[in-house]
């Protein structure tokens, strides 16, 4: 059997997405996905189940916050945001979450052995800065499952971020002086024309760690020397 699993695409589905998804028997969406039209052209390809993201707004009311199944075996529970799985993942085998972009496999001990995988594939969406597009592909078979990264190669556009190390500062300055004030995520966003998820991700770290400076956010974005 063969999955696709992807999140945070961002009402942008890339050809080369769709060329890897080509001949798979399910998808798995981790949310973030912006927009029905996407589902939909996924939909052609493969059945999907897919999870509501953060910013997956009133059109997205029919899609569950978590789902918990079973497919080919294998016992999966499926997040937008890692904060929201379960405390206790010891019965899963493969807990997939997207959210922050990042590609990242981490295994969960069980009974003394490695068993559960928590999973983010990253973003096959809009590129974010400096990180990488990518996805992954689940193969299971009788002698058990493997999952395989998928790097999905940027435009030369794409390369070099639209924004400047000193935009990106000021973008962060303006995010920070807003929250201090009180206004939500949603707010700071339509009144900058802020990307909503770069605007969540940003106040999160501002708020988890009180005295941060504006270096200090883009030093733990990742950003700080590379723009």
């Amino acid at each position: 059997m063969k999955v696709g699993i992807v999140s945070d695409t961002h009402d942008l589905l890339r050809p080369e997405v769709t060329g890897a998804l080509q001949g798979c028997d399910y998808i798995l969406h981790g949310g973030d996905i912006s927009s029905q039209r996407i589902l939909d052209q996924l939909e052609q390809i493969a059945p999907v189940k897919a999870v509501r993201g953060n910013n997956d707004k009133d059109w997205a009311e029919h899609l569950p916050l978590f789902l918990d199944f079973e497919l080919g075996g294998l016992h999966i529970y499926m997040a937008h945001k890692k904060k929201d799985l379960p405390k206790d993942l010891t019965s899963y085998d493969l807990v997939i979450y997207g959210h922050s972009h990042q590609y990242a496999e981490v295994r969960q001990e069980t009974a003394g052995k490695n068993r559960t995988l928590l999973f983010n594939p990253g973003s096959c969406g809009p590129r974010r800065f400096t990180q990488p597009i990518t996805m992954a592909i689940l193969r299971i078979d009788p002698d058990g499952w493997v999952i395989e990264q998928v790097q999905i190669p940027h435009t030369s556009r794409e390369k070099a971020p639209k924004a400047d190390s000193g935009s990106i500062y000021k973008q962060i300055e303006v995010v920070v002086r807003d929250t201090e004030k009180g206004l939500s995520v949603d707010l700071i966003a339509q009144k900058h024309k802020l990307d909503p998820a770069l605007v969540e991700q940003i106040v999160r770290l501002y708020v988890t760690h009180p005295g941060v400076t504006v270096d200090g956010i883009m030093t733990k974005m990742g950003l700080l020397g590379k723009l």
